[in-house]
């Protein structure tokens, strides 16, 4: 019997989720939020609401994202099963 594997490969886990943490640096700590705040491209590559917030509040919803973003990293490590998006 086969078992269908559920999720993406370890590999692809560990790529995606360091590039996810690299882009929320850059917002968070390089200087993303500033070249982010009301453009309509932070509607894309953030949130739907980023236009409207400030730069304080895009660095607040990056951090508050890495923390997310840091646990789930480590349950799909432990359990591949939740390596979904």
């Amino acid at each position: 019997m086969k078992i269908i594997e559920v999720g993406m490969p370890g590999w692809l886990w560990v790529v995606t989720c360091l590039a996810e943490m690299g882009f929320l640096l850059w917002i968070a700590r390089w200087g993303g939020s500033s070249w982010l705040q009301g453009t309509f491209a932070s509607g894309f590559l953030v949130h739907w609401l980023a236009p409207r917030w400030s730069r304080e509040g895009l660095e607040l919803f990056a951090r508050l994202s890495m923390a997310a973003t840091t646990l789930w990293f480590i349950v799909g490590i432990f359990e591949p099963g939740a390596r979904f998006f």
